[in-house]
């Protein structure tokens, strides 16, 4: 996966693990509290994302993966520009550069965001018929 620019990531490996010492029966009534905590936020998760999003339509993914493609087709195609020309690659072209793969990156990292969303369930998307 990518740098993400836009920070903040949360590993799948962050759950509950119970303190060898502790009660079993307490440990058992503090993982039912983490998996209510945790539905909590998948409810929000998804009430929100319906309600700024709507369903997810095929419409919507070609949308991203056009902007995507086309985000990865200028960063390559101004490398490449600057390639034939290796000797007036300065500060200001490298930034360019950086900046270019930065708006692909992020483009990725939505439709992927988007793609998990649906398979998470946080996103309806219409089975076909």
């Amino acid at each position: 996966m990518s740098t993400r620019a836009s920070g903040f990531s949360r590993s799948s490996r962050d759950h509950f693990v119970p303190d060898e010492d502790s009660d079993p029966q307490a440990a058992r009534k503090l993982r039912g509290h983490l998996e209510h905590i945790d539905f909590t936020a998948y409810a929000s998760d998804r009430e929100m994302i319906k309600a700024a999003l709507g369903p997810a339509d095929p419409d919507k993914f070609q949308h991203l993966a056009v902007a995507c493609a086309h985000a990865r087709a200028q960063w390559l195609k101004e490398a490449l520009a600057m390639a034939a020309h290796p000797t007036e690659i300065g500060k200001v072209e490298v930034q360019r550069l950086a900046d270019l793969r930065m708006r692909y990156e992020e483009m990725a990292e939505v439709y992927d965001a988007m793609r998990l969303m649906v398979e998470r369930g946080l996103l309806v998307y219409p089975t076909p018929a």
